[in-house]
């Protein structure tokens, strides 16, 4: 996405290893590097700004995980019910979108609960006077732009909830002075470590964690028979083996048990005695890391796209794997770990997306792992 940015003629600078100052002065969508926005399903994000910035754009598909039929139905719906034009070259593969020349649109009524769209038009309205969005997501990281947008001047009710009302700010291109902003810690990292902690480690403290964030995961975890316990911002998670027991794990948006957690319990499910129903309501894709567990030595069967068997407590040996998508990798490092012999994981470069430097926070905890290629 930085570089992304930089393509157009942003500047970008690293002024630690956690801390980044953006200056988009100097902009022009123009210049924009279609293939970087081919490699990443966020590069959607950037047509919210950019229309509300400089009134057009042309941007190519954007690429990302393989995780089932993901289309741009909610965001190119939502646009042309505020008054976007929007054309597409099907010979290059790219959209071309124009605001209205008769006046914004002031509602939108979302044809599902999508994370990406509510953020979108939240950028989009952010120069608008105003913007009510119905049927908007609720998830974290949808509350922690708009508390950033806040910082930007924006006005914003609902956040968390599911009808966001906004009124933009005039200054919003004009500023000058420096925003600075911390992003919140990830729910769906914390949750993978949970289930890390249950199956490969005598004792797993996780700090810092979005606890108020993880009501439905924890519950669920609890569910399953994992043995942990809250203290404050951290979650403490010891051995759970011999107490795991199969539950039904059913995919919802925010609150609901989210998407980006159901692998990792995949895995969980393995290791618990009985039987998990694995029902994803979202991707038809997401269950293909079901036949890297099997090459391990899981009990399992797909049923359909959006379900899955997994019989357990089946003891799990090493394999050559692959990952298959961003979270999938995550949860056959989880796999392998857990795992008796050695294990070799292909195309883990998924994960970096979504792990900063996995590897080596987990060999500071004793994992054997290390990134040959």
């Amino acid at each position: 996405m930085l570089s992304t940015i930089q393509s157009m003629g942003g500047s970008v600078d690293w002024l630690n290893s956690n801390t980044v100052r953006i200056v988009n002065r100097d902009l022009d969508p123009k210049k924009i590097d279609m293939h970087l926005v081919r490699r990443i399903r966020s590069s959607i994000l950037l047509i919210g700004p950019i229309l509300a910035r400089f009134g057009s754009l042309s941007i190519g598909t954007p690429g990302g995980c393989h995780i089932g039929v993901r289309p741009l139905d909610a965001h190119l719906e939502a646009f042309k019910g505020l008054g976007v034009s929007i054309n597409y070259d099907e010979t290059n593969d790219t959209y071309h979108l124009k605001k209205p020349e008769s006046g914004w649109g002031n509602k939108v009524i979302l044809k599902e609960f999508s994370v990406t769209a509510t953020e979108n038009l939240m950028m989009l309205g952010a120069a608008m006077r105003s913007l009510e969005i119905e049927l908007a997501a609720a998830e974290p990281h949808v509350e922690n732009l708009g508390n950033f947008l806040r910082c930007m001047g924006v006005k914003i009710n609902g956040l968390g909830a599911h009808n966001v009302r906004i009124s933009g700010s005039k200054k919003l291109n004009n500023r000058r002075s420096e925003i600075k902003f911390s992003i919140m810690n990830d729910p769906i990292e914390a949750g993978t470590f949970m289930v890390l902690g249950a199956l490969a480690a005598k004792k797993l403290v996780i700090k810092n964690a979005p606890v108020s964030h993880l009501v439905f995961p924890l519950l669920k975890f609890k569910e399953f028979g994992a043995d942990f316990y809250v203290e404050g911002n951290n979650i403490i998670v010891r051995n759970s083996l011999k107490k795991l027991r199969g539950v039904k794990i059913q995919t919802l948006p925010y609150p609901g048990f989210p998407t980006d957690l159901q692998a990792p319990f995949g895995v969980l499910a393995t290791q618990s005695k009985g039987e998990t129903l694995i029902f994803d309501t979202l991707y038809e894709g997401r269950l293909r890391y079901i036949k890297e567990l099997i090459k391990m030595g899981a009990r399992a069967k797909i049923l359909d796209p959006h379900r899955a068997v997994v019989s357990g407590r089946t003891p799990l040996h090493g394999a050559t794997i692959k990952s298959l998508d961003l979270r999938a990798g995550a949860t056959l490092v989880i796999a392998a770990l857990s795992a008796r012999g050695r294990s070799v994981l292909h195309d883990a470069e998924e994960i970096d997306r979504g792990y900063e430097r996995l590897e080596e926070r987990l060999r500071l905890l004793g994992a054997k792992i290390e990134r040959v290629n």
